[in-house]
């Protein structure tokens, strides 16, 4: 997997801003994988002074996927293509932790698993300090070109 080129930037693939952009660096990316580096921070969404709770990591999923897709339509469409989409449905989610501690890194890879008119399924896995910690499956749809 190669890293975002110069001049892209996680916002040019997602619409999240301020406590709801979830993940911090793309550490690796391709037109079927993507995999995403994100720190467990007090401003997330269901975080406490414990940490935070495993289901974040379905939107850390998301996101990513959301990345590894927007990056697919930007090389097939070019640069102003419409980056929006769904996530519709989820398939699966196993955790493997009971918590994720405010400062403990996140890498999630995801990988697209089937494609068909839009219609897409994710696998994604989360690690939490390199110790396996979730397995997603997700549904998404992309937005229709104009």
């Amino acid at each position: 997997m190669d890293m975002l080129p110069e001049g892209l930037t996680i916002e040019d693939f997602l619409p999240h801003r301020d406590g709801m952009l979830l993940v911090d660096e793309v550490v690796g990316i391709s037109t079927e994988k993507t995999a995403t580096r994100s720190i467990v921070s007090s401003r997330w969404p269901m975080t406490d002074a414990d940490g935070s709770r495993p289901l974040i990591l379905v939107e850390l999923a998301a996101q990513t996927a959301g990345i590894n897709n927007g990056w697919q339509n930007h090389l097939n469409n070019g640069p102003d293509a419409d980056q929006g989409g769904w996530m519709v449905g989820v398939k699966s989610a196993r955790f493997s932790v009971d918590r994720l501690p405010i400062g403990a890194a996140i890498i999630v890879t995801s990988e697209n698993q089937f494609e068909f008119e839009g219609f897409r399924e994710v696998h994604a896995v989360a690690t939490v300090d390199g110790v396996p910690a979730a397995e997603i499956t997700l549904q998404l749809m992309q937005a229709e070109a104009a």
